[in-house]
């Protein structure tokens, strides 16, 4: 595998030592704000006339630029994933929203109305964690025989 393009020397200059880098450039360029912040935390010069907007910068000084640059979230990502659908339990009959109680064993008061049932329902569901890599091929599974988790015949209970 070929290595970087080079384009140049480095346009870093470290005011410590008065030394311009003397590294070879390769094709990767920064903006003039990402190559002026990292000037004054690293107490580095820029020298930006080579290359009329960033200069060309060598593969030593592009990590430290490279670590300048704002992170982004990954939206893929299921760990950083804080998406909360909204789901209106409201909509919901009551007996849909007894069962959902019931499979879930949540503590209310008897003689809940519609109201008070559909908060409790819609904080507990805010706090379920779904893993999508096992969530997703279940649910195609279950499509694909026709079938339910809920569907399946109790076992015998034994005495």
């Amino acid at each position: 595998m070929a290595g970087p393009e080079v384009a140049g020397v480095c346009c870093i200059i470290d005011q410590a030592a008065g030394t311009r880098c003397s590294s070879p450039a390769t094709v990767t360029s920064f903006s003039k704000r990402i190559l002026q912040s990292a000037a004054q935390k690293w107490n580095l010069q820029v020298e930006t006339e080579l290359g009329g907007g960033g200069g060309g910068v060598c593969e030593d000084h592009s990590f430290i630029l490279y670590s300048m640059r704002p992170k982004r979230k990954r939206k893929e990502s299921e760990e950083e994933n804080d998406f909360q659908p909204e789901v209106d339990f409201l909509q919901l009959q009551m007996n849909t929203l007894r069962r959902y109680k019931r499979h879930y064993k949540l503590q209310l008061k008897p003689g809940t109305n519609k109201i008070q049932l559909v908060e409790a329902i819609s904080k507990h569901f805010k706090t379920i964690r779904v893993t999508e890599k096992k969530a997703v091929p279940l649910f195609i599974s279950m499509v694909k025989s026709h079938k339910s988790k809920l569907d399946q015949p109790k076992p015998p209970e034994t005495s």
